[in-house]
């Protein structure tokens, strides 16, 4: 069954207990893992690994090698719940492809900027309503109420203005998408604009 020089389970005899014993130990270690096959093929081969790491286990007292290849198999399984429970949840590529980029500062002082500086080449008319509704969020009717003029001068206003700035600014396109002034037409920029908004 095993050489002497090596201290390995021969091949054959591997053979033999995989194709014995083989489809039981995955059904069993499918039903461990929740019936995640992936896994469950992992364990049953890192449990094979062991039985032929081991020899002295074909020597035991017992008629079948079932009872230590389901008692390796369980004893991985546990340990390999234990270390994924230990590790900090992964996150996909979703979530860090709209992280932004901290090493970045100097494109968002940028674009910034560039708002500011297209902000101000508004009328004061038109960038009295802008600065109401993006920058200080608020409502058409209470940019209304607030500069002493219908809501439809509002709206009539903030579509010139940002038609403006869509010319003004590089990359702004906000023709095809209708929103409303709290979700606002620029995010970055005016999120980071906010802070040094024209009054």
């Amino acid at each position: 069954m095993t050489t002497a020089t090596t201290a390995r389970t021969d091949e054959r005899t591997l053979e033999e207990l995989q194709r014995d014993h083989g489809p039981a130990l995955l059904t069993f270690l499918l039903s461990l893992t929740h019936g995640d096959r992936q896994r469950a093929e992992d364990l049953a081969q890192e449990t094979l690994v062991r039985a032929w790491l081991h020899p002295e286990a074909f020597d035991g007292p017992y008629a079948s090698m079932r009872p230590w290849l389901f008692t390796v198999a369980r004893r991985l399984a546990i340990d390999a719940r234990r270390s994924r429970l230990a590790r900090p949840a992964e996150i996909g590529d979703g979530v860090l492809a709209v992280t932004p980029d901290p090493v970045d500062a100097t494109a968002s002082a940028e674009a910034a900027l560039d708002v500011r500086a297209a902000v101000r080449e508004l009328s004061p008319e038109h960038r009295a309503v802008l600065v109401r509704l993006y920058f200080h969020g608020l409502t058409v009717s209470e940019a209304a109420v607030e500069l002493g003029i219908p809501a439809g001068t509002v709206k009539s206003r903030s579509h010139y203005a940002l038609r403006q700035l869509g010319r003004s600014l590089p990359g702004y396109r906000p023709r095809g998408r209708r929103l409303s002034p709290r979700q606002g037409p620029l995010p970055e920029a005016v999120a980071r604009a906010r802070a040094g908004a024209p009054q």
